[in-house]
């Protein structure tokens, strides 16, 4: 009896078309072109305030503003983040932020995650948008019910097309036009921009779910990659941002290559950006220490000896939790009344000298339970 394989879905002609056109004008052309004409200074700098124009669009506007709700803008802000969305022909903004949802509820599950990155290399990163995969998937938009309140949304959403025509098109020939030369633009700002911007975004569904390390969680594919942060305006930060993907940042410290994160902390300076969300120390200290523990205890075998060495680990990260509570919850208390004037000169003296005294005792657990994970981190 001959098995009957399950029918492909049908290819998105469209999409084949626009990728296949673009890398072949970028791949091709770029090099043709700068070979008989040449490109200036002036031109590689375009291209640079419009990749970066595009690219922070999509991460600061399309992710973690309007799919995370990480913070909020300001109705100039978003006019931005809307049309460069659309210079970057991502699809719209409810339509991005509907996918980019679904993701996050459902990653690695290959029947409902939309770029499964358990799928493969190829269809993760752009495999998913070739064929006709997300089928009634997008009737009502029932996950972004918040998002069709947005004005701006809306509008971007109505007028898409005509937007990505309007911009595509637009800026590269505007440019071009002042610049003196139309096709070096064109190809330039127009299609090796595009290219370059649709890759290394999707390097993010892809690459950033199989290369990297994995410090807070191994519940899901994300992985952390400082490499590919810096070619994503900071999203390569990408085991972090799958636990906590409400935060505003994904580079959590100060070294950490995170220019979204600057863009939006900048804003509040000047009242473009508000209400920014940051996961608390505790959880994130927590689930660092968490998954270090799950690690050593996978990596240590089951004889008697490495036994008792997973129990004196236990022992140490469970003394750990228990300083992280006490002196979070103290610096909490302190801050609070702190900021509603409850605390008199004396109790203020008294509970900084209590704090200090569980900041200390914190840093030595810390350094305990480092050290001794590091002695069987072999």
């Amino acid at each position: 009896m001959d098995s009957q394989q399950p029918k492909q879905p049908k290819v998105l002609w469209l999409n084949v078309i626009v990728f296949t056109v673009t890398f072949a004008v970028a791949a091709i052309g770029t090099p043709l072109w700068a070979w008989h004409h040449g490109f200036d200074l002036a031109q590689f700098i375009m291209l640079g305030v419009a990749f970066t124009f595009t690219g922070m669009s999509i991460t600061a506007g399309y992710h973690r503003l309007w799919s995370h709700k990480a913070y909020e803008a300001n109705s100039v802000l978003k006019v931005i983040f809307a049309l460069g969305g659309a210079f970057a022909i991502q699809n719209s903004i409810l339509h991005w932020a509907s996918d980019h949802r679904i993701h996050h509820r459902h990653v690695d599950d290959n029947d409902v995650d939309p770029y499964s990155a358990n799928r493969g290399f190829w269809y993760s990163h752009i495999g998913w948008m070739l064929r006709d995969y997300q089928r009634n998937r997008y009737a009502d938009y029932t996950n972004c019910r918040d998002l069709q309140k947005d004005k701006i949304v809306m509008w971007q959403h109505k007028y898409y097309l005509p937007l990505v025509l309007l911009t595509n098109f637009g800026i590269p020939l505007v440019f071009g036009v002042l610049h003196g030369d139309i096709w070096g633009a064109l190809i330039l700002i127009g299609f090796t921009r595009l290219v370059l911007n649709h890759h290394t975004t999707f390097f993010i569904n892809s690459l950033a779910h199989i290369w990297g390390k994995q410090p807070y969680t191994n519940k899901n594919s994300a992985r952390d990659n400082g490499f590919l942060a810096l070619l994503t305006f900071g999203e390569g930060y990408h085991n972090f941002h799958h636990i906590f993907e409400n935060d505003y940042r994904n580079g959590i410290h100060w070294w950490q290559f995170d220019p979204t994160k600057w863009l939006i902390k900048a804003g509040s300076w000047v009242g473009l950006t508000t209400k920014l969300r940051i996961t608390p120390e505790e959880r994130i200290e927590k689930a660092k220490a968490t998954m270090l523990l799950t690690r050593l205890k996978t990596r240590l075998s089951v004889s008697d000896e490495n036994q008792r060495r997973i129990q004196l680990i236990q022992f140490e990260y469970d003394a750990l939790l228990a300083r992280m509570t006490d002196y979070y919850a103290m610096k909490k208390r302190f801050f609070d009344l702190k900021k509603r004037r409850l605390l008199k000169k004396y109790e203020r003296a008294d509970l900084l000298n209590q704090l200090q005294k569980m900041k200390s005792e914190l840093q030595q657990q810390r350094k305990t339970w480092y050290s001794l994970a590091a002695s069987y981190s072999y």
